[in-house]
């Protein structure tokens, strides 16, 4: 395996790498001590690492946007501090989407080919370059430097997959070692995160992606249209989805409280959720979470300031479907992620108008059965989007 093209958590050579780099910072930790020189040549090496060597085309799109990057939301700050203008911090929002954006719309005109601006985690940063700009313009970010949004912007362990951190949470350890006992702490849960990582990708993940979806996907493609053969898929596939991405994100997580940073977790037992607006509390909620704070509570405000509706219900359930289009759209211009989108902005505003029922109905039997129930119904629910998520039907119906 050449050390230019790994791509993060993918291999186990990508984690005795790992390993070597960290200890020196875990020692530095241990007494009390932030090597920052150090970490910014762990974090070059490591992107070097991912992106497949210096010339590399990713590594190339990934050094223009983060220029870009820095030079727009240093640029918005300095004019923030002259004038608090709302055009001036619309367009720069825009401004901060534009490469993701581009990524996206292209493949939908050129065949599915790639945008030349595309790169390993382009989304992520992007989250953090728009956050930068919206706290900003709050008055939560009281002075910038490029040095610390860029640490911030290119925290590696977290730049492929996730978690989505905030930028006065990170600064906060990023600019105070831990203390030793808490720094222990830390070691222990970061440690605990890889090796349950381990589990989740390399063994169960493998099972259930390498060995049981082939099988599943090629019973339901002989069987065609609805069978029981599509319903295994739709299991098969949800888990293998969780317990996937769930590895990836505790070995993100794990290498991050190892460095003394104490970033926020993706995964909650989402499958053990009662209803679905508890579901997207503990499925990749740095995601749901930065959705929820930086696109539907601001729609919801500028709607309720606004008067557009008169109802708080029915502004409430078109940020629901603004937002999870959006959501949709993030994913990618296809008609699955779209229909993905809809179906759970109108699960919710179905939960939504269950709960208000519910209250004048308290005569409604609510005990461990109707719980087990909704946990059970939740997670079929859960899994029937995930089918719709994959792209299956696209493929069983339409090619």
């Amino acid at each position: 395996m050449s050390l230019t093209h790994m791509i993060p958590y993918a291999q186990p050579l990508y984690f005795a790498y790992l390993l070597v780099a960290l200890l020196p910072i875990a020692i530095g930790l241990w007494f009390g001590r932030r090597f920052r020189i150090y970490e910014a040549f762990v974090t070059v090496l490591f992107l070097w690492i991912s992106f497949g060597g210096e010339f590399a085309h990713q590594g190339l799109a990934l050094i223009g946007y983060v220029l870009y990057q820095c030079v727009l939301v240093g640029g918005y700050f300095t004019l923030k501090q002259n004038k608090n203008s709302t055009p001036m911090f619309y367009i720069a929002v825009l401004l901060a989407i534009l490469p993701l954006a581009i990524t996206k719309i292209v493949p939908f005109f050129t065949a599915g080919q790639p945008s030349i601006l595309g790169f390993l985690g382009i989304s992520y940063l992007t989250f953090r370059s728009v956050q930068m700009i919206m706290e900003t313009r709050d008055g939560l970010i009281k002075t910038y430097s490029w040095i610390d949004y860029l640490r911030f912007l290119l925290f590696f362990p977290t730049i492929s997959s996730g978690p989505i951190d905030r930028y006065r949470r990170f600064l906060k350890d990023e600019q105070e070692a831990p203390q030793k006992a808490q720094y222990i702490e830390l070691l222990g849960k970061g440690v605990r995160s890889i090796m349950l990582g381990l589990l989740y990708k390399f063994i169960i993940g493998y099972y259930l992606g390498t060995v049981l979806l082939p099988i599943v996907s090629q019973d339901a493609l002989i069987s065609g249209g609805l069978s029981l053969s599509l319903v295994g898929y739709m299991y098969v596939y949800s888990l293998y989805l969780f317990f996937d991405f769930a590895g990836y994100s505790l070995f993100a997580v794990g290498t991050s409280y190892i460095m003394g940073y104490n970033v926020p977790i993706n995964f909650n037992k989402p499958f053990l959720s009662p209803n679905i607006k508890e579901f997207w509390n503990r499925w990749h909620m740095s995601l749901s979470f930065w959705f929820r704070d930086y696109v539907y509570m601001r729609l919801m405000f500028t709607l309720m300031k606004k008067k557009v509706f008169k109802s708080r219900i029915v502004s409430s359930n078109v940020g629901y479907f603004a937002l999870f289009l959006l959501m949709g759209v993030w994913h990618g211009l296809t008609w699955y992620y779209l229909l993905y989108g809809v179906y759970h902005a109108a699960w919710i505003c179905l939960n939504d108008a269950w709960i208000r029922y519910k209250k004048k109905h308290k005569q409604l039997p609510s005990n461990r059965f109707t719980y087990a129930f909704s946990v059970v119904a939740t997670f079929h629910g859960v899994c029937l989007s995930f089918l719709i998520f994959s792209g299956f039907l696209d493929t069983l119906f339409f090619k």
